[in-house]
This record gives C-alpha cells, sequence and structure tokens, in this order.
C-alpha cells in the first residue's frame, strides 16, 4: 500500500514563467548514492522496472523513445548529474540533474520547459506535473526495492489513480500561487479530457 499523502510531500513542486516559455521543477530527495539513481534513470533496461520500456541510440546526438509514451532527443549528458533531453517534441526540453546532499543522499531535481505558445499559460504544468509526480513516486519506490512486474499496469491501479487525482490537486494549488495563469486557465486545464 501506497502512503500517498507521504508521497506527494516528498516532493517540492514550482511553476514558473519567463520570457516566453513556461516551466515545471520538481525536487526530491533519494535514500540512495548520486551514482545509484543515475543508473536507475539512463540504463535501459533498469528504466523498464520503474517506468516504461525505452528504445533508442541512447548517446548525445541520439534520440529514444518510451513505449506507450514520449520520445525525443538526447542533447546533453553528464555522468551521473546532468542530463537533458527534447519530450514529446523539439521545443519541449527536460533537464535532470543530481546532487548529493551532506547526507549521502541525491538531491533529483527536474526541469520541464515549453514555449509559452505551447503551454498557454502556467495552467499547462497541470498537463505534465502530475505524470512527473508520477515518475518521480515509481522511481522512489523502485529505489527502494518495490519493483512493480508491469510498471505500465501498475500505474493504471486504483491507488495509482487516486494518487495522480490528488497530484492534480496539490499542482493546481502550485499553480495558483505562482500567479502565472487566471482561474480560467487553470480551471480549463483540470477539467481538459485527456489525450
Amino acid at each position: 500500500m501506497i502512503d500517498i499523502r507521504a508521497q506527494l510531500d516528498a516532493i517540492r513542486r514550482e511553476v514558473s514563467t519567463s520570457g516566453e516559455s513556461v516551466s515545471v521543477h520538481l525536487t526530491r530527495s533519494y535514500d540512495s548514492p548520486v551514482e545509484e539513481v543515475w543508473d536507475a534513470i539512463t540504463e535501459p533496461e533498469r528504466i523498464a522496472r520503474w517506468l516504461y520500456p525505452i528504445s533508442g541510440d541512447l548517446r548525445v546526438g541520439g534520440s529514444f523513445q518510451l513505449e506507450g509514451n514520449a520520445g525525443g532527443d538526447i542533447l546533453e549528458c553528464e555522468p551521473p548529474n546532468r542530463l537533458k533531453v527534447t519530450f514529446g517534441g523539439p521545443t519541449s526540453h527536460v533537464e535532470l540533474r543530481l546532487t548529493s546532499n551532506a547526507s549521502g543522499d541525491t538531491v533529483f531535481d527536474l526541469e520541464h520547459t515549453v514555449p509559452l505558445e505551447m503551454a498557454g499559460s502556467g495552467a499547462g504544468a497541470l498537463f505534465v506535473g502530475p505524470g512527473w509526480d508520477g515518475a518521480l513516486m515509481s522511481l522512489g519506490l523502485y529505489l527502494q526495492g518495490h519493483v512493480a512486474e508491469d510498471p505500465v499496469a501498475a500505474a493504471s491501479s486504483p491507488e495509482a489513480l487516486e494518487f495522480s487525482k490528488q497530484s492534480v490537486d496539490v499542482w493546481t494549488e502550485v499553480v495558483d500561487a505562482s500567479g502565472t495563469a487566471t482561474p480560467d486557465q487553470v480551471a480549463v486545464a483540470q477539467f481538459a479530457p485527456e489525450g
């Protein structure tokens, strides 16, 4: 049984706009060394155990495809601390940064930036933030030794769906507090059909 509230509370979230872009920023600590977290997010056989199967030419200049999800190009890679990729399109960038804190835990920073034109406003965070919350939760469970037989099926379980619902509520609060979207924009994003 997942402690949904504890999993949601483990993540710090921000939404910001800068010029013509919107960014969501998530930070979470894992009780694992940086090298262990790096391997879990870059080794194909390990990625498939907590996220989705992945294929492609996994090197700088290459591309990747998450089975049943987004793909992109690998722009920068500095093991074991930094990875930057396009995600779902050439103007959608995801940057991952791993650092070690004083206790030896890994601080995992993820920033997903898209053009304002694509996101519409900071309310666009409601389209990607809950998915990233689920990925960070799955990574944490995996690093603790909880491996789902089928991560894709686990993501559709009633428990995971409840996590996603509560995640949308948390992201709505973050967007409201950020001042990057009007109440009407938030309302539209909350109830937009998934597709």
